[in-house]
């Protein structure tokens, strides 16, 4: 019976820990965090060149803000690194232009940022012909 109260106490005792850690990690964020809501926020600019690491500017009232960001170097989409989209398959490719098409959707826009909600893509066809038939096995063909 006492270790059973023993246990018991333990328990509470580690229950307290933790819920007073938790208490002052809020605390933290509130410090340091602005009591200004209404946050606008620009694009994000690359410090060099046109990809890599930058800094995204916020103004709210009479605050300011700069947050790093990035923008990936393999990103050539036009409707910038803020707009996210979710993307149907590829369509067929087109005889007159020698280019496949296909829709995006809007999935998501961060930081407030200005957004088409369908953006439309398209690529040059591939000139390779994909053969449907895969390698047979060995074994299958005896």
């Amino acid at each position: 019976m006492q270790v059973r109260g023993l246990l018991l106490l333990l328990a509470l005792i580690l229950l307290a820990a933790t819920a007073e850690a938790g208490k002052n990690k809020k605390e933290k964020v509130k410090k340091d965090g602005s009591e200004c809501e209404d946050w606008r926020w620009g694009p994000c600019v690359p410090t060099s060149k046109d990809c890599g690491l930058g800094y995204r500017e916020g103004t709210c009232k009479d605050e300011s803000k700069k947050l790093k960001c990035k923008i990936p170097c393999n990103w050539k989409k036009k409707f910038g690194a803020d707009c996210k989209y979710k993307f149907e398959s590829w369509g067929g490719c087109s005889a007159q232009t020698g280019m496949k098409t296909r829709s995006g959707i809007l999935k998501k826009a961060l930081y407030n940022a200005q957004c088409e909600e369908i953006v439309y893509v398209t690529k040059p066809c591939s000139s390779k012909i994909k053969s449907k038939s895969k390698g047979q096995s060995p074994l299958l063909l005896s």
